[in-house]
């Protein structure tokens, strides 16, 4: 639901110009905070705003609150940044030029482009490190990294994509969540929740006819969260002369709970390679770095 809010407005902004007709296709989605739990027969109301706009992009900030229909309550559940660029409806290979937005001060123009510069730079660093590949491992011990990583694999048919041909960034993120949530799940053995999901960026455009590997590994684990990288493979299926190409990649992270809901103390990773003892302190890093994060926002928002 976020991501088709973020794709309604950013291709109604795009197409209020002068230009051709145009799609807004995903780009990337920054960390998104999962706030509050949405429960079943609650109401979903997803509002989405333009926040910036580059010469070729659109940032979209979507928050998502939940209604409870019975006692009239409502709270915050998802709040999330995304970033789609205009391909042309007569070339798809074509990124058009977005119209530029209106600022309420110029403050808001120069911290939206301060973010673009940072989730430009992010995107470049990610892509340089998409070579990785996850390999089966024999009769794995629990709690081992080889023990808990898990592939789905999906054929893209019509119903998963856009008017362009191509899959909607949010059927590609869900099942994402469902190859992370099973790593999570079979490396603690009980109710797994997502907590939040790390920038996701969208290397490449998937065809519809494409076979995707979405491929999940433990990378670092807290007392009480894990961390679970994921990513998405492309095979072009029919009539394409293409190889096999890294489509997307993101950082998932689960927490476990009990029957009750109640937070419930994570089974420590066991790293046995030294690939596997990088990978774990380089997610011990971005887990200190938005528990630092968290902190400063709470003292802030303490002050005010």
């Amino acid at each position: 639901m976020i991501e088709e809010a973020g794709a309604i407005i950013s291709t109604r902004h795009c197409n209020s110009g002068q230009g051709e007709p145009c799609v807004a296709a995903l780009a990337r989605v920054e960390r998104t905070d999962f706030l509050s739990p949405m429960c079943i027969g609650e109401v979903a109301n997803v509002s989405a705003e333009i926040t910036y706009t580059s010469k070729h992009s659109v940032e979209v900030q979507v928050n998502v609150m939940s209604e409870n229909i019975l006692t009239g309550a409502k709270k915050v559940t998802n709040k999330a940044t995304l970033w789609y660029v205009p391909l042309s409806l007569k070339n798809v290979n074509k990124v058009v030029e977005v119209p530029p937005i209106q600022y309420m001060h110029k403050e808001q123009e120069d911290e939206g482009r301060k973010r673009y510069e940072e989730q430009k730079l992010d995107r470049l660093e990610t892509k340089q490190r998409n070579g990785d590949v996850i390999l089966p491992v024999i009769n794995p011990e629990p709690h081992t990294v080889g023990y808990s990583q898990s592939s789905l694999i999906h054929l893209v048919g019509p119903s998963d994509c856009t008017l362009l041909g191509f899959v909607h960034g949010g059927v590609t993120m869900k099942l994402m969540d469902e190859v992370a949530g099973i790593v999570a799940a079979r490396h603690c053995k009980t109710n797994i929740v997502t907590a939040s999901v790390d920038a996701i960026n969208f290397h490449e455009k998937i065809k519809k006819g494409s076979v995707i590997t979405i491929s999940g590994r433990m990378t670092f684990t807290s007392n009480k969260s894990m961390e679970i990288e994921v990513f998405v493979d492309a095979d072009p299926f029919v009539d394409e002369p293409q190889e096999r190409y890294r489509a997307v990649s993101a950082f998932f992270t689960y927490v476990s709970l009990s029957k009750e809901g109640k937070p419930l103390p994570v089974p420590q990773l066991l790293t046995e390679s030294e690939e596997e003892k990088r990978r774990f302190e380089e997610g011990k890093g971005r887990y200190l770095q938005t528990k630092a994060k968290r902190q400063a926002q709470m003292q802030q928002a303490a002050q005010h």
